[in-house]
């Protein structure tokens, strides 16, 4: 079986894995929505009668909690420990047995599972905000999609880079939590980067955290169009290509230093 069929088997697992628990999902649906409809009440808040907030309306506010709750569960904006906890059970050995690349074989088995997550609980919440709370369709449908997968890939390099810190550090977990509260903050899902102050939005613009979800809710928004658009999706595919460039050194480094059974 060539690679590319491994990675499709790979993908179709992680995406099938997610409909194990199909009441699980439905609870955690519920649950997202309950907590869009308080974060769309605080946002709107802040309008006081006014048309417009740093440069974002009512609808926007709307649109952009329907975004941020739509992709929590896909792009795991809460955390990931996957390849983390492999590492210290000692799992990572079978892993290294496979016949692919380990970047690969954990790219392409969340590759399914944020697809999965999307099907089952990311669409149906975005057709629900725009049912109940008229969030709005972007007018360029192909170029907000392909942000929405920059996104992901670059937000799993974040990731899988943070995992590789159990290498080094028996006690990881406390890493990724300190990572994932930085994620949150930086990539605009806790508050709209547009309504943090200019120092902090310039900090932020030389990281890749924007990347991960802030770009793709501005172009589907239609707060970036033309060329600055353009640009913007550019600098997605950078950042992507950077932290898998760190990811796969990381690895390299650490799979060294690793010793599972004392070999």
């Amino acid at each position: 079986m060539s690679h590319l069929a491994l990675y499709g088997a790979l993908f179709r697992l992680g995406f099938r894995r997610q409909f194990a628990y199909l009441q699980a999902a439905l609870w955690g649906l519920v649950t997202n929505l309950f907590f869009g409809l308080l974060r769309i009440s605080i946002l709107l808040a802040l309008f006081d009668g006014r048309p417009q907030v740093a440069g974002l309306t009512g609808e926007d506010a709307v649109t952009y909690v329907a975004l941020t709750q739509t992709f929590i569960a896909s792009f795991a904006l809460f955390g990931w420990y996957d390849l983390m906890r492999t590492i210290h059970r000692g799992e990572i050995a079978s892993d290294l047995l496979r016949p692919l690349p380990l970047l690969g074989f954990w790219t392409a088995q969340d590759a399914g599972r944020a697809a999965g997550q999307f099907v089952l609980r990311g669409l149906p919440m975005l057709l629900l905000f725009a049912l109940l709370w008229g969030a709005r369709f972007p007018a360029d449908l192909p170029l907000s999609a392909l942000s929405a997968l920059l996104a992901w890939a670059c937000g799993f390099g974040y990731r899988f880079l943070v995992n590789c810190a159990a290498f080094w550090s028996p006690d990881a977990v406390g890493i990724g939590r300190l990572a994932w509260v930085l994620l949150g903050l930086g990539c605009g899902f806790l508050m709209p980067l547009r309504l943090f102050p200019d120092w902090l939005q310039t900090a932020l613009a030389y990281t890749p955290f924007p990347a991960m979800l802030n770009t793709t809710v501005e172009l589907w928004l239609g707060l970036k169009t033309g060329a600055e658009a353009g640009a913007a999706l550019a600098l997605q595919a950078v950042w992507t290509l950077v932290l898998f460039g760190l990811c796969a050194l990381a690895l390299r480094r650490g799979l060294r230093r690793l010793e599972v059974a004392g070999g």
